[in-house]
């Protein structure tokens, strides 16, 4: 059972990650494994690969916590294989539905999170204040141009899994931004439908990602071992900064087009539910608010993030 709760944990984190502005951190952190896959990360060192030659596999193993991290993984890969294809759909044919259902999800985690803050102080709010102000700044900013040079595909893989550690900075997001989310995920979708000509751009981008993910994962350990409630509190902060990003009524204020010629959302800002009705020739979100759905979805979400909460407490009592 808990190897098919892991599995379950991962695929959400996959799924996540495929949203721009929804963040697998924010899914490991309110299902209750966060800082046991921050420690697995961290104990790939040099040590490892001298366990490794040395034919100490069993220790290698051990060493990287290898059950929960494989089962993860596994978890992650199908995730993103479903969001590629299914997340990917519904935000392109309900997207107020599945802002709504991400907005209630990150609210809820805010809630969860935050209650693990033992004590507040002055250090504590600053740190809530100034993760809040900085994901919010990320996400009015406006997405650059891009570019399709390898070392910069190599540098945003590093920046994008490192987001991913970070509950409320969604590398897919921290991709849009770059102005290279339209560049990189169609690659894995090709990728992922049999077409083979972009793999090299796939490979370069996955060893910038596993580059940052090994140095990012130290810092974080490092903060949670010595500042726990301060780093709750900015973490805390960065999924309330990032509730502006998935708010279901927005206005799109301009397009592009992907290398397979569609039409994407390039830049939007969030609107009342009122004004997103008077709103015309609004792409992709049209002017029907749907505010009965978009508040149905909000609660299932955040029930969703409570349930998952309240069974993530569970196993790390059993564990």
């Amino acid at each position: 059972m808990a190897s098919v709760s892991l599995i379950l944990k991962g695929m959400a984190m996959g799924m996540a990650e495929v949203v721009p502005g929804v963040s697998g951190g924010t899914i490991a952190f309110i299902t209750g494994i966060y800082e046991r896959l921050l420690l697995s990360i961290k104990a790939i060192d040099l040590n490892l690969l001298q366990l490794i030659f040395k034919g100490k596999i069993k220790d290698a193993w051990t060493k990287i916590d290898g059950n929960f991290l494989a089962l993860l993984i596994g978890g992650m890969g199908a995730g993103i294989v479903v969001g590629v294809f299914a997340i990917t759909w519904l935000l392109e044919n309900q997207p107020i539905g599945i802002w709504s259902f991400f907005f209630g999800l990150i609210l809820a985690s805010c809630l969860v999170i935050g209650k693990d803050i033992s004590q507040w102080n002055i250090t504590n709010v600053v740190a809530l204040v100034l993760g809040t102000g900085l994901v919010y700044y990320v996400t009015v900013a406006v997405p650059s141009s891009g570019n399709e040079a390898l070392w910069f595909v190599f540098i945003c893989g590093a920046v994008a899994i490192s987001a991913l550690l970070l509950p409320g900075l969604s590398g897919s997001f921290i991709l849009l931004l770059l102005g290279m989310y339209t560049y990189i995920i169609p690659k894995v979708k090709d990728l992922l439908s049999g077409d083979l000509s972009g793999i090299m751009v796939i490979v370069v981008f996955a060893v910038g990602c596993l580059t940052g993910l090994l140095s990012f994962s130290r810092v974080l350990t490092w903060a949670f071992k010595n500042f726990k409630n301060v780093t709750l509190a900015f973490l805390t902060g960065l999924m309330l900064g990032s509730l502006n990003k998935v708010w279901p009524w927005q206005q799109v204020l301009s397009t592009s087009i992907n290398d397979h010629g569609e039409e994407k959302v390039a830049f939007s800002k969030s609107v009342l539910p009122s004004t997103f009705s008077d709103l015309s020739d609004n792409f992709l979100y049209g002017n029907q608010a749907q505010v009965g759905i978009a508040i149905g979805c909000i609660i299932f979400g955040f029930a969703l993030v409570l349930l998952m909460s309240h069974f993530g407490a569970k196993n790390n009592a059993t564990d």
